[in-house]
């Protein structure tokens, strides 16, 4: 069973577009999540299923929770209606919009090469953690845009400040604060990262 589909905001038609979808699996004889997609028209299909170890005596009954990324792919422009395991009794749905990109880069900034997300000791404060390949690049800023429901996107957004870029992997730790605003109980925190990948992490909004 799925429980929820969180759809970010910020995608463009030249970006690989990204849903998220998380649930449990009930005990631990069912494997990680495998996810197929379809897209017809304006209408985005996503299978989610688990193979089951059906010849194990005895299955430990410990609930795990997952969080699955779905690349989609590429889009045209407009709004898309979302469809999770449909005619299942636990079909998900929700609504994602795509817009035009704003230059011909695929992304529309450099994001740092971000490898996890920590919860902070602040309230509502993360810390982004991860290497940038050279030090040609700083951090510049950490942008928000919220899809309005229960996903934040985050931009952790560098600037280059050296023409000269040798391979040097350079840690780095930024903290932020987490807006206020979305009444969801539980949010999604998708973080974007360098070369279209993403890192993507529950927060507990209450």
């Amino acid at each position: 069973p799925v429980s929820q589909v969180y759809a970010p905001k910020g995608f463009d038609t030249n970006d690989d577009t990204q849903v998220v979808v998380s649930g449990y699996l009930p005990n631990l004889c069912y494997k990680a999540p495998r996810t197929e997609v379809s897209v017809e028209g304006r209408k985005i299909s996503i299978t989610v299923t688990v193979l089951v170890e059906d010849r194990v005596m005895f299955c430990p009954q410990v609930i795990v929770p997952f969080l699955e990324t779905v690349s989609v792919g590429l889009l045209e422009k407009g709004p898309y209606q979302i469809v999770v395991n449909a005619a299942a009794s636990a079909e998900t749905t929700a609504e994602i919009s795509i817009g035009e990109p704003k230059s011909e880069s695929v992304d529309n900034y450099v994001y740092a090469n971000l490898n996890y997300v920590e919860k902070a000791e602040k309230p509502r404060a993360i810390v982004l953690k991860g290497e940038n390949p050279s030090d040609c690049f700083e951090f510049d800023r950490v942008e928000f845009i919220s899809n309005g429901k229960d996903v934040y996107s985050v931009l952790p957004i560098m600037k280059q400040v050296k023409q000269d870029c040798p391979m040097r992997l350079v840690p780095f730790s930024i903290e932020t604060q987490v807006p206020e605003g979305l009444a969801a109980k539980e949010l999604l925190l998708h973080v974007r990262g360098m070369d279209g990948r993403s890192v993507n992490s529950l927060f507990d909004n209450r």
